[in-house]
């Protein structure tokens, strides 16, 4: 008997294989990785406010350097700089995790080296948005950006779930070590990815040109900035409560790394869920289902204010995962249906540069607003703000109104009349 490979779906091309193969290894390492920072800093007895300002050092060269990354993706193949970005990202959190094994870890060590990470992100990041957007094309492509984001976050799951046990019964520089050669592999495989479908660019007046077309294509469209606005808040609350308030809570009211890393291992599972959800489900109206998933993400900061006991934050962060998740594909449906593709990685980059801007602020002041109004406080007004700044957006028409097309991009510009009345299609 002979045994065939199952074809492909004539949408997974080989570039999306690889990019969904590399997601995966980089998640299964980066999940734990996250866990196994804070509690690196825990170990070498600092406070939930240096905790604070180790997430904070890998935020900031992330918004520093994001803009330039996206204008660089946009100008030469994007593989070579997510090999370069990935390359960085292994050799950081190599000498991390040698640092913490050895026990000669100190804040200022962590700080930087976390900040090179973040570097290696900033560069990656808008990248690695481009590339993918450019590699689906067609009518399945809610089918493969909602495939592609459950392969990422199923990977998730392990990845924190493994980093938590792995925290617990060895410490955390085995964690950070196992990112390290996650970061290899996967830079290793995204080194094959092939260009040649992707168009000469033209040349161009420099890089502050090239920002300048990137900035022009981003304020004419309203759906778009004010979502990115959305998300500076959100990311900035969710971001503080996550990774200072978060182990926090769990090293003092739910028993230490392992119950952390099974909640966010059922954040994890939702985004399946809510992946899953959305290959079959293509809501017409793309942004506004997309903002009405933002709202359940007040809940975790709120269940750990209370708290709750672990299975409850479990519950609760697996509905938050699925709601977003919806968001998700949403957002990069109407991306990948609005943008054009010589900009891609530019938009992307003000997109990150937006979300994230806020973000190294919230967690360097996570730990003193902590100390001033207490921890309970400050993650009520954490979910408080999810809320004000998501019902906000919802105001503005184009959120409401953006519908699925089939049709090509709109021309630069063109984008902020996006209303019921335009041509419905179906992306999907």
């Amino acid at each position: 008997m002979t045994f065939r490979r199952p074809a492909r779906p004539s949408w997974a091309g080989r570039n999306y294989t690889l990019l969904t193969a590399a997601a995966v290894v980089t998640n299964l390492g980066s999940h734990g990785a996250l866990i196994a920072a804070a509690f690196a800093v825990l170990q070498s007895g600092g406070s939930g406010g240096d905790v604070g300002l180790v997430a904070a050092a890998r935020t900031l060269p992330l918004v520093l350097f994001l803009l330039v990354g996206g204008a660089l993706a946009d100008r030469i193949p994007r593989h070579r700089v997510m090999v370069a970005a990935n390359a960085l990202n292994c050799l950081s959190q190599a000498v991390f995790a040698v640092l913490v094994l050895t026990g000669e870890a100190r804040l200022w060590q962590m700080m930087l080296l976390s900040a090179l990470g973040g570097t290696g992100q900033a560069f990656f990041n808008p990248a690695a948005e481009g590339m993918l957007l450019s590699t689906v094309s067609g009518e399945q492509a809610n089918r493969a950006f909602a495939l592609f984001r459950m392969s990422m976050n199923g990977a998730g799951i392990g990845g924190a779930a493994l980093g938590g046990a792995m925290i617990a019964a060895l410490g955390p520089g085995w964690v950070l070590a196992v990112d390290a050669a996650a970061f290899a592999v996967a830079g290793a495989m995204r080194a094959f990815l092939d260009v040649s479908h992707v168009p000469e660019r033209e040349p161009g007046g420099g890089l502050l040109s090239d920002l300048r077309e990137g900035w022009q294509e981003f304020i004419t469209r309203p759906w778009l900035w004010s979502i990115v606005l959305q998300f500076s808040v959100v990311v900035a609350v969710v971001g503080a409560a996550e990774s200072v308030y978060g182990p926090l809570v769990a090293r003092d009211e739910l028993g230490g790394a392992g119950p952390w890393g099974l909640a966010l291992g059922a954040f994890g599972v939702g985004t399946i869920a809510g992946a899953v959800l959305m290959m079959r489900w293509k809501p017409r109206r793309l942004l506004l289902v997309g903002t009405l998933c933002v709202f359940p993400l007040a809940m975790p900061s709120a269940a750990l204010a209370v708290p709750v006991p672990a299975w409850a934050l479990c519950a609760v962060m697996f509905v938050s995962g699925t709601a977003i998740e919806v968001f998700g594909v949403s957002w990069m449906a109407t991306m990948h249906q609005e943008i054009p593709e010589e900009k891609f990685s530019r938009v992307s980059a003000y997109d990150w540069f937006g979300s994230v801007s806020m973000l190294p602020l919230a967690t360097a002041l996570a730990g003193p607003v902590e100390s001033l109004v207490g921890r309970t406080a400050a993650l009520w007004g954490c979910a408080g703000l999810v809320v004000a700044v998501t019902a906000a957006v919802l105001l503005v028409p184009d959120v409401r109104r953006m519908t699925r097309r089939t049709s090509g991009v709109k021309a630069a510009g063109a984008a902020g009349s996006a209303d019921a009345e335009s041509p419905v299609g179906r992306l999907g």
